[in-house]
This record gives C-alpha cells, sequence and structure tokens, in this order.
C-alpha cells in the first residue's frame, strides 16, 4: 500500500496529551485557580504530591496565584524560584492555565547572553549579504546551543526547503545545499513554529509523560515548550541518526521564513535562559533578513527604472507605436533582464536572437491574450502552456503585457532555461510504502539525491513585474499623445465631432456616478427619517448602524471614482486617500490619532473596492468597540510578501469583547470571500490587531477598463 505523506498534515500534533520529561505540568483552572491535573514528575520539582481541586498556592506559592490572577496575555513568565530552582512560565489554553516547571542550573547569567548577543547583532549588521548573514547566525547558534550541526534551513515558494548555512562539529556529511520536501514539515507543524518560536527534544528516546486524569488529554497544548512531540518526528530523527534536537522559528512580518535545525547526536536540553536567548538571536537574524532582502529589491528596482529612463527617453517622434517597440526592442529587453524580447500586431511580427520561431511565438501571444491585460508572467511556461515544452531551450520564462487595441498588441519577453543540478536529502518523489492496516512512518533515506530540473527559467523580480506595469501607463501615454498631435492635424468637424462625442462619454459616466451617489443619499436621509421616528431603542440603533454602512460605502464609490477608473491602481494611494476622507469624517479629534504605513501594491480597480469597503469597516469597529466612540489610536499598515498583501487595523483599545455577528460582520465575510483573502484577529497586548491578507493578482479572464483606449494609430 503506497500513503502520501502528506497525511501528517492532519495529525493534531497540538493534541499529543503528554509532556516531555524535562520538567513537569500543572493544568489550573483559570476561573478558581484550583488543579484540575498535571502531567510528568511533580513530586520531583514542587516537592510533594498534587491532588485534584488543590488550591494552587498549595503548590506554587501566593506569588505565581497572584500573577496568574491579574494576567491580561495568554503567556505569562513568571520567572526564576530559587526554593524550587525552577524557570516557571505559564500559557493559557481555553478555561485552563498551564503551568510549566523546568529545573535552571543559573550557569549563564543574563548579562553575559545580552552582552554576547548584542556583539553578535553588530556583526549581524556587517555582513554584506544574505548568504553570509546565514552563515554568521549558523556560527552564533552553534556557540549558543553547543549542538554538533546546526543548519540555516529556508522555505522556498513551492513549500520546500533548502539548508542555506551549516555549522558542524566533528565532520560527517554535510546537509549544505541540499533540498528538502515541503511534507517533511506538515502544515499545522509549520503554524505551530509561528505560534511557539522554540522547540526542544532533548532526548529523541524519551518515554512521554501524559497528562492526568486522562480526561484532560485533549487540551491544547500549542504554547507549551515540554509538549511531547509527534511519534512520527520522533521517528524521522532516529532515521537521520539525531539523539537531540531544537529548532527556532525565523519569523519574517509574522510569515514563517525559515528555521535553525540543531542536531545532536547525543541527548542535550536547552534551559530556558538559552531558549530565550535564542528566540531573540532570531528575531535580530529576522530584522536583517528583511534588511537585506529589502536593500536586495532597492537595487533591482534602481536597475529597472534606470533602464526606464534611458528607454523612455528615446521612445518619441512621430513614428507608430509598433515601429517605436521594434527600434527599441535592445532597451525593453535589457530593462527585464530578459534573453529576447517579441512583439505581435496582427499580422504584423517582430522577433529579436534567440527568440522561438514566428509561428510559436504567435501560438504564445495568442493564449497570453486570454490572460488579460495585466502584465503576466512565469518562470515555467512549460507547466502553463505545454505546447511550450518543445522550445523551452529558448522559452522557459515569459512575461508579457497585452494593450487593448481595435488589434490587439502583445508584448513578450523571453527567459531561456536555467537548468539546475538539485541536490535533494532523499527521493522527494519517492511515495511511502506502507502495508494495510500500518502506521503511516516518515522517510527513512537521507542519502545524497540529485535532480537535473528543467524548464525552469530565472524567475522575474517584484521590481521587474512593477516596471512591466509602469510601462503599460507609458505605452498609454504614447499613444495618447499621438492621437492629441492627430487630432490637431485632423479636419475641425472631425475633431469636433470626435471631442463632442468624448464629452457625451464622460458626461454620461459622471451622470450616472453623479446618480448612485444621490441614490446613496436618498436612501440614508430616508434612514435618519426613520431612525427619528424610531420609538424602539434596538430599531433605532439597527438603522444608525445601517447609516454608517451606506456612508462608507458612499465613501469608498466617491473615492474610487474621484479620477477616471483604470485596470489596475495603486492600492497604498488610493487607501491614503480614503482614510483622509474618513478622518475628515470622524471628527478632528481623529486627525492625529489614524496613523497609515502604506507600501506601494498595484491591485485591479475592482477589488480595491473591496479592500476599500473592509478598510472603512475595520476602522469603523476599532472606533466603535476599541474606544466606545470615543478617540484613540488606531494604525493602517499596508504590506507586500511575494503575491499576497496585508491590510492590518490595530488598536490599543480593551480587545475583543465576546463574539460580534452583525450585518457589518457578515458584509466584511462576504467581501474577504470574493476576494479570496483571510482575515484573522491577534491580540495587541492591548487592544486588538486584525489581519486581512488576499492575493494580489487578478482573477483569470474578465474585461479590462481600457479596451478601445488605443483602438488605432499602431502602425
Amino acid at each position: 500500500m503506497v500513503l502520501d505523506i502528506t497525511e501528517c498534515d492532519r495529525e493534531p500534533i497540538h493534541l499529543s496529551g503528554a509532556i516531555q520529561p524535562g520538567g513537569c505540568m500543572l493544568i489550573v483552572n483559570a476561573v478558581d485557580l484550583t488543579v484540575a491535573g498535571a502531567a510528568g514528575d511533580v513530586p520531583a520539582f514542587l516537592g510533594r504530591a498534587w491532588q485534584e481541586g488543590q488550591p494552587l498556592a498549595d503548590l506554587a506559592g501566593e506569588a505565581v496565584v497572584d500573577a496568574l490572577a491579574h494576567a491580561r496575555a495568554q503567556r505569562v513568565q513568571l520567572g526564576y524560584d530559587a526554593r524550587l530552582a525552577c524557570d516557571i512560565v505559564a500559557a493559557r489554553s481555553g478555561d485552563y492555565w498551564l503551568v510549566q516547571y523546568e529545573r535552571s542550573d543559573g550557569s549563564q547569567p543574563a548579562l553575559d547572553v545580552l552582552g554576547w548577543m548584542d556583539e553578535i547583532g553588530l556583526q549581524f549588521e556587517k555582513t554584506a549579504g544574505l548568504t553570509e548573514l546565514c552563515q554568521r547566525a549558523a556560527d552564533a547558534f552553534s556557540v549558543l546551543t553547543g549542538y554538533d550541526r546546526v543548519m540555516i534551513y529556508r522555505f522556498l515558494d513551492d513549500d520546500s526547503g533548502v539548508v542555506v548555512a551549516e555549522t558542524a562539529r566533528g565532520g560527517g556529511d554535510s546537509f549544505r545545499n541540499h533540498h528538502f520536501p515541503a511534507s517533511d514539515i506538515p502544515q499545522q507543524a509549520r503554524a505551530l513554529y509561528v505560534r511557539n518560536r522554540v522547540r526542544v527534544i532533548a532526548d529523541v528516546h524519551y518515554d512521554p509523560q501524559p497528562i492526568e486524569p486522562a480526561a484532560l488529554r485533549t487540551v491544547d497544548l500549542s504554547d507549551v515548550e515540554l509538549r511531547s512531540v509527534s511519534p512520527i518526528h520522533i521517528q524521522y530523527l532516529k532515521n537521520m541518526g539525531v539523539g537531540a534536537s531544537a529548532s527556532v522559528s525565523i519569523v519574517r512580518d509574522g510569515l514563517l521564513w525559515g528555521l535553525v535545525a540543531c542536531h545532536n547526536q547525543t541527548p542535550r536540553s536547552l534551559g530556558m535562559t538559552q531558549r530565550r536567548a535564542a528566540q531573540l538571536l532570531a528575531s535580530g537574524l529576522a530584522r536583517q533578513v528583511a534588511a537585506k532582502e529589502e536593500a536586495e529589491r532597492y537595487r533591482d528596482r534602481i536597475r529597472v527604472h534606470a533602464e526606464e529612463d534611458a528607454l523612455y527617453g528615446r521612445m518619441g517622434g512621430d513614428k507608430g507605436l509598433f515601429h517605436l517597440l521594434a527600434e527599441s526592442s535592445d532597451s525593453l529587453r535589457k530593462m527585464f533582464d530578459a534573453d529576447a524580447f517579441a512583439v505581435v500586431h496582427g499580422a504584423k511580427i517582430f522577433l529579436t536572437e534567440l527568440c522561438p520561431d514566428e509561428y510559436d511565438v504567435r501560438e504564445i501571444a495568442d493564449w497570453a491574450r486570454g490572460c488579460g491585460p495585466a502584465p503576466y508572467h512565469t518562470a515555467e511556461l512549460p507547466k502553463v502552456f505545454p505546447a511550450a515544452a518543445a522550445y523551452a531551450g529558448r522559452a522557459s520564462g515569459l512575461l508579457s503585457i497585452t494593450l487593448s487595441t481595435r488589434i490587439p498588441t502583445v508584448l513578450m519577453w523571453f527567459r531561456a532555461e536555467a537548468q539546475q543540478v538539485v541536490e535533494w536529502a532523499g527521493n522527494p518523489h519517492k511515495a511511502t510504502q506502507a502495508a494495510p492496516g500500518e502506521a503511516l512512518t516518515p522517510r527513512a533515506s537521507f542519502a545524497a539525491w540529485t535532480e537535473i530540473v528543467r524548464s525552469q527559467a530565472r524567475p522575474w523580480s517584484a521590481a521587474e513585474v512593477e516596471g512591466a506595469h509602469r510601462l503599460i501607463a507609458k505605452l498609454y501615454d504614447i499613444r495618447q499623445n499621438r492621437r492629441i498631435r492627430d487630432l490637431a492635424e485632423s479636419l475641425t468637424v472631425a475633431a469636433a465631432d470626435k471631442d463632442r462625442l468624448l464629452e457625451q462619454k464622460d458626461t454620461l459616466i459622471k451622470e450616472v456616478n453623479h446618480r448612485v451617489q444621490n441614490s446613496i443619499q436618498l436612501v440614508i436621509a430616508f434612514l435618519a427619517l426613520q431612525t427619528r421616528d424610531a420609538g424602539d431603542p434596538g430599531v433605532k440603533t439597527s438603522l444608525e448602524e445601517a447609516q454608517r454602512r451606506l456612508s462608507a460605502v458612499a465613501l469608498v464609490h466617491r473615492r474610487l471614482y474621484a479620477d477616471d477608473n483604470v485596470e489596475s491602481i495603486n492600492l497604498s494611494r488610493y487607501l491614503d486617500e480614503l482614510l483622509d476622507d474618513l478622518r475628515l469624517s470622524m471628527g478632528p479629534e481623529w486627525s492625529d490619532l489614524l496613523t497609515t504605513d502604506l507600501a506601494p501594491v498595484m491591485i485591479p480597480a475592482d477589488n480595491a473596492v473591496n479592500v476599500g469597503l473592509i478598510l472603512v469597516e475595520l476602522v469603523i469597529n476599532a472606533q466603535k468597540y476599541a474606544y466606545d466612540g470615543a478617540p484613540g489610536p488606531i494604525s493602517v499598515v499596508l504590506e507586500q510578501h511575494r503575491a499576497r498583501f496585508r491590510l492590518i487595523v490595530a488598536d490599543r483599545g480593551k480587545g475583543r469583547n465576546g463574539n460580534r455577528r452583525g450585518f457589518g460582520s457578515r458584509m466584511l465575510n462576504a467581501m474577504v470571500k470574493r476576494l479570496s483573502g483571510t482575515i484573522e484577529d491577534d491580540d495587541n497586548q492591548p487592544g486588538l490587531r486584525v489581519i486581512f491578507a488576499a492575493p494580489i493578482a487578478p482573477t483569470q479572464g474578465g474585461g479590462t477598463g481600457q479596451d478601445g483606449a488605443m483602438a488605432d494609430g499602431m502602425d
């Protein structure tokens, strides 16, 4: 029987029902702070046995009880108990506090650790690039943990991982530059890596310490550092010949960038001080990773802008746009660091060297037109367009732009196949074998396995895709300027007729938008009259809420249609202008309290309406629930990560109070679903942090808002 290892994704690893033997844990009722259960050798750590229903103060002392009684966070560091020689930490899980005790030898004073970390942080800042940074980090974690092997493991876009740096003691086979399949780390484990940043397995041969009584073994142990791990993972480590392991999450902007993976041949543990130091060091590493990647993107943007400036300076005159593109082909190819460039305009075609054959280019152009007017890019063209497999050596990568003209014009940049020799730690394509009825087991072979990756090109960078958006706008500007010159030379009557038609079109659009605004205002006024006459307070509240929602819709509609509607817009500029209007509507006392940090993100105009409504709804909720209508700080952050954007609205108010399921929540969920996005709440300590994330790329199909804008003049 052949089983897919991704069945591991369904294993409830956070409900292990046991802990590792390196400490003990008390399960405490959060309401009355009495002991409901425990795991581990409690008498050995606390000096006395526990009993169900026993007051926590009898075992832990009044200081621990007082700290838990006044705790506002989900995790509480209770410090060092000199009497027990233990470090104590508590985590909230549903109706319980999970209080963990671990021995502390105090061998490394906090000041020594902080001084060492400060020195390492300075070393991180001085590194020249990401490769050197990761190697410095591997060396530092090796010193901090004392493990035989320390690896910096980076996740790739397909969720597989690669070891980018390694420090090993005592020789042995190296895993540097080895790839590991995505199935080695199940999805639910990745989620826990973000939530619980440091995990230690002191001895892979340990005996799990079950929770007593057995009825409590379904308690969520996601935040418990002593949590017993999956038997599948334990077997995975044994198959690698590992006696102990530790992993530290590298989390960048709330997303899992990679791991610091530590392996030891013999049992080895990390105390709480070392774990906290490792977590802080990983946070510093994540900040430097972000800085290095941002610097790399900045250099890429500068390169593209420099090529743009050189190109646009030469794109002028009275020649047709097709001839202009053909003459500028070499600059256009260099601008996007492509190997070849082609233009297809009806029966006309222009190809540079290294392009596929003319027939093949026309076939690609016909297919690319169906991908929509926005820039389309792929580094694996044969995967999405199988016919390209025949000429993958010349065109494995494609960046295309379709201009909406009377005769559609398609611009295409090609990148040749970049064959890669990828070393895997074991065969990633080999299925796991299991007899019927047997439990699923992890792979056993980690011997180097080499794979030649074909039909892939160098990926297109975010700066290059942004440059393609700007190129579309520039080409439309050129066409528009050309049209103006042509109109000036045309017959007066023809020019007047065209101007009259344009005026009628603009007037019609403005009239439609004006009528929409008037209709919304009439409904708002009607609701205001109904509110004034309503005797029932509940009805009055509902009507007032409806007025607020309609006002938000009117605000979003008015802001989006303030200028001509285009296919793609800069979301940061749109939201910034929308928030300016929102500040005015909220009152002058909110002007300095609503702050923004908006990264430039290009999205389809149709999607921007929904994003604007979501933003207004989240800000109104923060104003209404966090501060009960009184002024208070609200921050709005827009950021991009690969092919998704995140909109974060955070307040410093009283946090979530119950589950709100009103009209606004239903509307919000509907808009999030329409954008194929997700929305989640997070504790802002204090206050609430709401994170909305969605794909940047538009859905396939649909019309373009600029159809006919370049209807002629391509010759």
